[in-house]
Parts: structure tokens; C-alpha cells; sequence
């Protein structure tokens, strides 16, 4: 008799050490379905282009992604995300008033430079010098920012190439802060062999995707369609937002809340746009059209065909167990495991008509009590079937397709003498086992 208890309690053991081992190999079974199809051809008049849906970083369509071009103005949005930065990381505030320097009047002078007209002698808070920045695309409140977080444009730039390093950002080079050439600043002109800001599609994408991620309420000041500046003085005056795709504006589409264009002779006409419709954000960037409109009209090619075609589609609700991995092992517990749930929804995007095949893979982090309800423990990814980290606007979005796996419940530390015990347990269980396999 006890030859056969000590057997089932070894048969138990097996069956709990499988279980472990099978979710830190990670593999469950696939969902049957069809793979997303390849992107169509929507011929782009465009040097450059490319269609993210934001949430998944899956590239929905592409033309040449990774071509360092000149990116003009669009170099604002890492301004605007690095003022956005110093401002979360109390370096500035909102309210801080900045005086109009030297540079930031000259850069106002300049004839066919996009700006607020600073003069000398005035004063405007970070927050009224953002807006004109972003709104549109004020050369002279960018460059006033720039030496309000880095003391002078040439340090800014350090930042922003920085920055770009730490975003994964390969194929862009910044020398000014605002896109302007650098050899046409006059007296603040940059001595070097790169005189344009340099960009891929793809990074752009890039850099779009981490202001909206990191810091939404940057959308705030882009969607707006009208500027006013130097309000209830009697030069105050209103701009048009140079995003033509926003509400009341010639080019609008429905959903657009963003982001920023550009033009130089170098650059043409360039586009990074973000449009939202059934909770799906995508971001699209349309580099070296040939006219203001055309690079509207590109996008709404690329916005179309996203729309038209693509949904995020829930693969999981939230707080739901994973079959087959419904528990995870837990050291020094009062329960030796703990019920383990989603810590969101798994969405993932598919081609409208069609549905995708998915393997799920479930890994576990090395667990010891006490562990609080709601606590990440794990990790569920979902890799769809045949694609490869070129289908994704960076490499690391392809293995983090998934969502937080969490603690469905609390489970206390154990007592000295409960581990005691247990311990003495085990000892004797793995004695049975090496004498039962002789």
C-alpha cells in the first residue's frame, strides 16, 4: 500500500515538474487561420514612405523605409518630444518665461522661415513657444526652446541625436534643431559637411509613435486647426495649422489629430500623420512629395488603405487564465503556486475578411512569496505566423506582441516550519524516485 501512495505522489510530482517546464519552454497550441496578406500596391508618388498601426508597431505598408532623406521640419518632433521630456523631468515648467534671444529674433527675420515674428525685448512662457512650435512649426519660438533646455542650439542638437540613439532611430543625423538648412543661418550657419537634418521614413515613424506613446497630450497642441498668438494684445494674430488633414482645414480626413510636415528645396513636401478610428491609431509618413497637396493626398492613399483594410482584433480579454498555464510555481509560499490571469487585452491586428494564426508563448518569471495580487509574473506573447521582424517597425515590437501576465491572487510567505516540512517532503520524495527507477 504504501508502495502504491508513494507512487501516485511521484506520479503528481512528474506531472507538476512538466507543467513547469513546459511554461518556461513556452509554446501553446495555435489558433487556426490565415496569414495577414502582403500590402498592395498603391503606387506613392513619394521618394519615401510608410503605414504603422501604433499599438503592435506592424508596418502595414512600406516604400523604401529605411532611406536617410532630408526631413526638414519634421525634425521638430523630437524637439517637441525633448521639451516634452524636461518638462516631465521638472528641468523646465509650462509657466516658465522665456526672454526672446539674439538667434530667435534673427531666425524670425529670415523671409521664407515658418515663425511667431519674436522681437527682442519680448517674453513668452514654454508652453506658448511649444504650441507656435508644433502648430506651426515656429522656427524662432524652436530654436528659443532649445536654448532654454541646452543653453545654446549646438548642445540641443547633441540631445537630439542622443535621443534618436536611444529610440532605435539608425538612419537620422539632426544639426539644427528646426530642419532649417544649417548653412543658411547667417551668422549662426554650422560649419559642417551635413547641412540638412537627415531621416528614414521609418524612424520617423519611430519618433511619432514614442511622443504619442510616452506623452499623448502632445496631441493636444497638434490637432488644433487655428494658432492664435500674442492674445489680447493688439498684435495678436491667428495662423492655420499647416496639417491641411485636420478638422475645417482643405485636406480634412476624419480622425487625424496629428503630427507635423516639412518643407525645404532638399526635402520637398514631407508628411508624418496620425489618424484614429475604432480605437486603431495608425501613423503614416510620406517623405519627398512634389507639392503642398500631394503630400496630403499620399496620405490619405495610406489612411484609406489602413482603414480599409486592417483591424485590431481582441485575441484575449483581460483577467482571463491561459489555457494550459493557469498557474505558475511560487517559492516559499504558504500554495507552492499561484493562479495566474492576463493582465490586459491581447490585440492584435488583422487583415478585415481574414483571421491570423497565432502562438501563443507563455513564460514565467522565478516567483517567491510573498506575492501581491495583481503583480506582473509573467509574460504572454503572440507571434503570428510567417511573419519576420521586417513586418514591424522595430525588431523588439515582434517579441513583445503580448501582455502581462499577473498574480489572480495573493499568496503569503511561509513559515520556517511549513518549509521545514516540506522540505523533508521532498527529500523523501526524490529518495522514492531514484530508488523506484533502478
Amino acid at each position: 500500500m504504501k508502495r502504491k501512495t508513494w507512487t501516485k505522489r511521484l506520479t503528481g510530482l512528474f506531472l507538476s515538474v512538466a507543467v513547469f517546464a513546459a511554461a518556461m519552454g513556452g509554446t501553446v497550441s495555435k489558433v487556426e487561420a490565415a496569414p495577414v496578406a502582403s500590402q498592395a500596391n498603391l503606387q506613392l508618388e513619394a521618394k519615401s514612405a510608410i503605414l504603422v498601426e501604433a499599438s503592435t508597431g506592424r508596418v502595414l505598408y512600406s516604400k523604401d523605409p529605411d532611406v536617410a532623406l532630408p526631413v526638414a521640419s519634421m525634425s521638430k518632433i523630437m524637439s517637441e518630444y525633448l521639451v516634452q521630456e524636461a518638462i516631465k523631468q521638472k528641468k523646465i515648467k509650462w509657466d516658465d518665461v522665456v526672454p526672446v534671444s539674439e538667434y530667435a529674433f534673427y531666425i524670425a527675420k529670415i523671409s521664407d522661415s515658418s515663425g511667431v515674428y519674436l522681437n527682442l525685448g519680448e517674453s513668452f512662457t514654454v508652453k506658448q513657444l511649444y504650441e507656435a512650435m508644433a502648430i506651426v512649426s515656429a522656427n524662432d519660438a524652436t530654436v528659443l526652446l532649445a536654448e532654454k533646455i541646452a543653453g545654446s542650439e549646438p548642445a540641443f542638437v547633441e540631445l537630439m541625436n542622443k535621443k534618436a540613439a536611444e529610440l532605435g532611430m539608425k538612419n537620422t543625423s539632426f544639426v539644427t534643431s528646426t530642419g532649417l538648412p544649417a548653412n543658411e543661418l547667417g551668422p549662426y550657419s554650422v560649419q559642417t559637411e551635413q547641412t540638412e537634418n537627415l531621416m528614414s521614413a521609418r524612424d520617423s515613424a519611430i519618433l511619432a509613435r514614442a511622443l504619442i506613446h510616452d506623452f499623448p497630450d502632445a496631441l493636444e497642441a497638434s490637432k488644433k486647426p487655428i494658432f492664435s498668438f500674442r492674445t489680447g494684445t493688439s498684435n495678436e494674430w491667428s495662423k492655420k495649422n499647416y496639417n491641411w488633414m485636420l478638422p475645417s482645414l482643405i485636406s480634412y480626413y476624419p480622425g487625424v489629430d496629428g503630427l507635423k510636415t516639412g518643407h525645404t528645396n532638399a526635402a520637398g513636401y514631407c508628411f508624418t500623420g496620425t489618424a484614429v478610428r475604432d480605437n486603431m491609431r495608425l501613423i503614416s509618413v510620406v517623405m519627398n512629395a512634389s507639392t503642398e497637396t500631394k503630400r496630403f493626398a499620399e496620405t490619405r492613399k495610406l489612411f484609406d488603405y489602413g482603414f480599409g483594410n486592417f483591424k485590431l482584433t481582441k485575441q484575449m480579454d483581460k483577467n482571463v487564465p491561459v489555457k494550459g498555464f493557469e498557474t505558475a510555481p511560487v517559492k516559499n509560499g504558504v500554495e507552492v503556486t499561484v493562479p495566474v490571469v492576463t493582465g490586459s487585452e491581447v490585440n492584435m491586428i488583422t487583415k478585415t475578411g481574414t483571421e491570423a494564426k497565432y502562438t501563443p508563448t507563455v513564460t514565467f518569471q522565478e516567483l517567491t512569496a510573498p506575492i501581491t495580487q495583481g503583480q506582473v509574473v509573467g509574460k504572454i506573447v503572440l507571434k503570428e505566423e510567417g511573419t519576420k521582424e521586417s513586418d514591424f517597425l522595430q525588431p523588439e515590437d515582434a517579441a513583445k506582441a503580448g501582455v502581462d501576465i499577473v498574480a489572480g491572487q495573493a499568496v503569503e510567505e511561509a513559515s520556517w516550519i511549513r518549509l521545514f516540512f516540506r522540505s523533508i517532503i521532498e527529500f523523501f520524495s526524490n529518495l522514492f524516485s531514484s530508488g523506484t527507477g533502478n
